[in-house]
């Protein structure tokens, strides 16, 4: 399968580094113009020239803005006023006791984990629409079906992206434009790292401290190691093309067998 992006134009929201790194890149060289997203301009620069090095004609614009706040949204629009395939990366995580996570912390993950995506899609969607063409993503997480003990204001973010990608898509329903959800599994990432670490102690060599931590925290796995972001951003990066056409209104899993289902 040959995918082939070329003309179209991608916004990868939180795309400096990690999952939305990989995803800049793979849409990058499928031929996508990649719009790189994170708050602080200077690491959004530094990442587009790494970018650039690992797709060395790829094409990406930098844009540095805060999604979370109605200024920040409105900055990106005016830098990419026209997008074909947005991607709804951004997400914050971390473990906490359930019983000790105030108010002000289940607004703050719901603000950044959600808000921010459906205020980009409420933008973006309806320009698809009229133009014909387009493809909404939500990077979702295997924590929406499977609630994670430590940290379920994390898992209701992602539960609740299920659903408004499944309503938005309904919003499309129709036209060219397709809206779904990815469950990420547990990732290797930076942030990762560091939470594995915090949930099996910091005296581990890494490799063991993957293990533990699938074993003890991600037992349902039936891959037993993290997943590398390049395998969601392949997942992505499908989704994103005319190949995916007939697939909207979807959870698509790369999860590593986490969910316990047959059907997604």
């Amino acid at each position: 399968m040959r995918i082939d992006l070329t003309g179209r134009t991608a916004l990868v929201t939180a795309s400096t580094q990690g999952i939305g790194a990989a995803i800049a890149v793979g849409l990058a060289a499928a031929g996508a113009r990649v719009g790189v997203n994170g708050r602080d301009t200077g690491r959004v620069d530094e990442a587009v020239r790494r970018l650039r090095e690992e797709v060395p004609d790829g094409c990406f614009v930098a844009v540095g803005a805060d999604v979370v706040t109605e200024e920040g949204a409105a900055s990106v629009v005016e830098t990419l006023p026209e997008v074909d395939v947005l991607i709804n990366n951004l997400g914050i995580f971390g473990a906490q006791d359930p019983l000790d996570i105030a108010d002000e912390e289940w607004r703050r993950y719901f603000e950044v984990n959600v808000l921010a995506a459906v205020r980009l899609t409420r933008t973006y969607l309806p320009r698809m629409i009229e133009r014909g063409w387009g493809r909404v993503q939500y990077i979702a997480s295997e924590s929406a079906v499977v609630i994670p003990a430590e940290m379920i204001h994390y898992g209701m973010t992602k539960t609740a992206l299920l659903a408004v990608g499944r309503g938005f898509a309904k919003k499309a329903a129709g036209t060219r434009v397709t809206v779904n959800s990815v469950l990420a599994g547990p990732t290797h990432t930076a942030g990762v790292e560091d939470f594995v670490y915090d949930l099996v102690g910091r005296d581990l060599p890494w490799e063991e401290a993957e293990r533990v931590f699938m074993r003890e925290h991600r037992p349902q796995s039936l891959l037993r190691r993290l997943i590398d972001p390049e395998e969601i951003a392949n997942m992505v990066v499908y989704l994103s093309s005319d190949q995916a056409s007939a697939t909207t209104g979807g959870a698509l899993r790369v999860d590593g067998g986490c969910v316990d289902a047959i059907i997604p």
